[in-house]
């Protein structure tokens, strides 16, 4: 956490989206800095850069907004790197905004903090990858805490989604099926969403174009899966 900013932890922000958060209007609070390093991730200036739009300038540009959006949504980078975030989402709150949270699960005891003072309303959490190629995909070597994270909100009330990038190259169909597995296994209730990865030139990893083809029939639809970004 020492590489976050804490005066300017922003790096931009989107002043509107309605894709961001089902059934809401919303902007989006781009977070700098993360701990992982995704070679797909299509956001490098926000991994690498520092922030420079302060929280007291982000509450300004939501209170100007009051009555035409309901909701923020907080990505990044990691927007749970940020140590004052409580007191962010308490503020965000107070001017009658929902939030919703987009993690890498790394931080399992913010969010249960975060959750219990009912300070979000919803949480799209990264399954970056199976246990045996989570170190490969995040260069982390903490599964177990993303682990917390998600058996965490399984147990808990909190609307959220599971979701993954899908790169074909790096994440096989078995790679996914065993994802899916774990799921079942920890009674996960939700539909589980595959995003297809979209190239774009600059990554965190300069990842090139996915050669692989993945045929979605050999999925495992025990449960329900929803793709997004497939043509």
């Amino acid at each position: 956490m020492s590489n976050v900013t804490v005066n300017n932890p922003i790096y931009s922000i989107t002043p509107f989206t309605t894709l961001d958060y089902p059934e809401h209007l919303a902007s989006i609070f781009w977070f700098a800095k993360c701990n992982m390093a995704c070679p797909y991730c299509y956001n490098p200036r926000i991994v690498k850069e520092k922030g420079s739009i302060s929280t007291h300038e982000a509450l300004e540009f939501l209170s100007r907004r009051i009555g035409r959006l309901d909701s923020v949504v907080l990505s990044g980078g990691e927007c749970t790197l940020y140590p004052l975030l409580e007191d962010f989402c308490a503020e965000i709150k107070a001017l009658g905004f929902q939030i919703k949270i987009d993690t890498n699960g790394s931080n399992p005891q913010i969010i249960q903090r975060l959750v219990e003072q009912k300070l979000i309303d919803y949480i799209a959490l990264d399954y970056k990858a199976p246990y045996s190629k989570y170190k490969t995909i995040t260069s982390r070597n903490d599964f177990e805490l993303f682990s917390q994270t998600l058996d965490y909100l399984i147990a808990s009330n909190l609307a959220f989604e599971i979701r993954t990038t899908l790169h074909s190259d790096l994440l096989t169909i078995n790679d996914i099926n065993t994802i899916i597995d774990d799921l079942i296994s920890r009674h996960y209730p939700y539909t589980y969403y595959l995003q297809n990865y979209l190239h774009v030139e600059e990554t965190l990893g300069q990842t090139k174009m996915q050669q692989n083809i993945l045929n979605t029939q050999l999925l495992n639809h025990t449960l329900p899966i929803e793709l997004r970004n497939f043509r």
